[in-house]
């Protein structure tokens, strides 16, 4: 992927989630929720500030995120889906192992 985003905005692969579904109800990709958890794959330089400074992000390329439902805009790019938005929209890090989440009936 060649893609550098600029100031405060972020690259995103969103994460698919593993679910199970029990009972055989067949879910079809157009109604199921987009996931709201993906990995940063890409970090602009930073936010500038009304004095010029630079201030670095927090997020960094490998790091888990929440974001919320409607952030961002999609691209395609490598024919791979995206997600780039801005800083402020991340919810928060994910720290520790992956867990699957799975639908109880």
């Amino acid at each position: 992927m060649n893609i550098r985003p600029l100031y405060d905005r972020i690259v995103v692969k969103r994460i698919e989630q593993q679910e199970q579904m029990q009972g055989g109800l067949y879910i079809p990709d157009t109604a199921k929720e987009k996931p709201q958890e993906g990995e940063v794959v890409a970090v602009g330089k930073g936010k500038r500030l009304e004095d010029g400074k630079v201030v670095a992000l927090d997020v960094q390329v490998g790091d888990r995120i929440l974001f919320g439902k409607y952030s961002g805009s999609d691209i395609k790019l490598d024919s791979e889906e995206y997600l780039i938005m801005r800083e402020d929209e991340v919810l928060g890090i994910l720290v520790g192992p992956a867990v699957k989440k799975s639908k109880a009936a």
